[in-house]
């Protein structure tokens, strides 16, 4: 497996943040003002204290905002490019099939409106010992942040439908998951997709693994979430 700076991290950043209005009528949700700057830039500090070196952006709504404020993203030390939708909305398995020729063999692939704390030199560790198409990060959820969707059980990721969630999920997709091309080309191009059924044909089929994470996760797809994140990221601060 390559060094974690090798392996490239695709930002799934391009819905309409309808939950967030009027706040996003302006502007993408990736750029709202959380603890004093764009969330963007609190997401790729994370990834960067983490290793990672390469972000491609996943872009739909408003997200020429999102290019203009990063640029090539050397002021951040990072690589950052961009993957737009186009003229329409792809969703996040059609935006991440977009993107596929500036990813790696092996990227990251995440939720462009999370901050999510971990370990992610762990999770590549585990990701490379095993020998599958794709990694779910999954986090004991009861229900507690959103509908749990996964079945996590000895170790072993069981079960996800985030479709048609059943009573013996107790567990939650994480937003962060690895992926080999193999498994991110199976999704068809240049049609609206969700990312969620890619994954629940790889689970079925045995292709994907599970990783619990027990650092819960923040989120401003909602004006709770944005207000529990806004708290969080502030007391890392002080």
């Amino acid at each position: 497996m390559s060094d974690i700076a090798d392996v490239p991290a695709a930002l799934l950043a391009g819905g309409l943040a309808t939950r967030l209005r009027p706040l996003t009528e302006t502007v993408p949700k990736a750029m709202v003002p959380v603890a004093g700057r764009p969330f963007i830039d609190h997401q790729l500090a994370l990834l960067r204290r983490n290793g990672i070196r390469r972000v491609v952006l996943c872009l739909g709504y408003l997200g020429e905002q999102v290019e203009a404020h990063l640029g090539d993203g050397r002021g951040l030390g990072l690589d950052v490019r961009y993957s737009h939708d186009g003229d329409r909305l792809l969703g996040t398995g059609g935006a991440l099939r977009r993107a596929a020729p500036q990813l790696g063999e092996v990227s990251w692939v995440m939720y462009g409106d999370s901050y999510m704390d971990i370990d992610y030199r762990a999770v590549l560790a585990a990701f490379s010992r095993a020998r599958v198409l794709g990694l779910l990060t999954v986090l004991r959820n009861d229900d507690l942040w959103d509908r749990s969707n996964a079945v996590f059980s000895d170790g072993r990721l069981v079960r996800y439908d985030k479709r048609s969630p059943t009573a013996d999920m107790h567990h939650i997709d994480y937003g962060v998951a690895l992926l080999r091309r193999e498994a991110i080309e199976r999704i068809p191009p240049d049609v609206p997709h969700d990312l969620s059924d890619l994954y629940r044909e790889l689970v079925a089929g045995g292709e994907m693994i599970g990783y619990e994470v027990t650092q819960r996760f923040y989120e401003i797809g909602s004006e709770r979430g944005l207000e529990e994140t806004r708290a969080y990221l502030e007391g890392q601060r002080r």
